[in-house]
């Protein structure tokens, strides 16, 4: 997954409330619906973003589909910024200060 892709899912407020939302807990596109003032079209678009960033993972269970975070790829994203922010050497070793 490309970094890009969780960068540009991670720019809009929407997208970012809605992974603040899922921090509780595990949604279905409705009950995420239901916290914003939008249509259940726009949810769905943003929900669409932030898969094809593999940022949040969605299951079905019976009849409905649930949404949960993809903690897997926040830790990349928070390695790389790491990584930029000089925090980690080349060899994996944190940075003594």
């Amino acid at each position: 997954m490309p970094l890009s892709l969780a960068f540009k899912a991670l720019s809009d407020a929407t997208r970012r409330e809605i992974l603040r939302i899922l921090q509780k807990g595990d949604l279905t596109a409705g009950e995420i619906a239901d916290q914003f003032d939008l249509t259940k079209p726009s949810i769905s678009h943003h929900l669409n973003v932030l898969k094809q960033a593999d940022l949040v993972q969605d299951v079905r269970k019976g009849q409905n589909i649930y949404y949960s975070l993809n903690t897997t790829v926040f830790q990349d994203v928070l390695a790389w910024l790491l990584e930029m922010t000089g925090e980690k050497e080349e060899n994996g070793d944190e940075k003594q200060q």
